[in-house]
């Protein structure tokens, strides 16, 4: 019997999604240099940008954010090779230093989950806030619209 390989994503349920946006404050902050709100709000240059965003189809709305496809177009049109599948978990890694901002990535994302950064000249995906237990979109949503749990890939 085969074994289903599993790993921890980001889910959302959309019917708890009321657009609050709490989850992009947190995210940009967690990807600032300072990981205090304030400072990333008021005192950082550039401003880190948020990599997941709210999406509001009224009279839904949910989050967007990178879902770490199984079979990632994205990393195929990468011309410079700063995206690359992780085999161990299945992330979709960015290598910012490789990244030259030809944003072919961002047309060929199914999901438009990959944000242009214009003033650093690179794009900007989920990367699953590594090195948390838990990211930081999820554990600062207020009414559990986003779940992290495992998901058979």
């Amino acid at each position: 019997m085969l074994e289903v390989q599993k790993m921890k994503r980001i889910l959302v349920r959309e019917e708890f999604c009321f657009a609050c946006g709490l989850y992009e404050v947190y995210c940009r902050t967690q990807h600032s240099q300072s990981k205090d709100i304030i400072k990333t709000y008021r005192k950082e240059n550039p401003q880190p940008l948020s990599r997941i965003r709210v999406e509001k189809a009224e009279p839904i709305s949910f989050a967007v954010q990178c879902r770490h496809c199984k079979d990632p177009l994205c990393i195929i049109a990468c011309l410079s090779g700063a995206l690359q599948l992780d085999e161990e978990n299945g992330l979709v890694k960015h290598d910012v230093k490789k990244c030259v901002g030809c944003w072919t990535c961002v047309m060929v994302c199914p999901y438009s989950a990959i944000k242009i950064d214009l003033k650093e000249k690179m794009a900007v995906k989920c990367d699953l806030c590594q090195g948390l237990e838990v990211p930081a979109c999820v554990a600062n949503c207020p009414n559990e619209a986003l779940v992290y749990q495992e998901v058979p890939l």
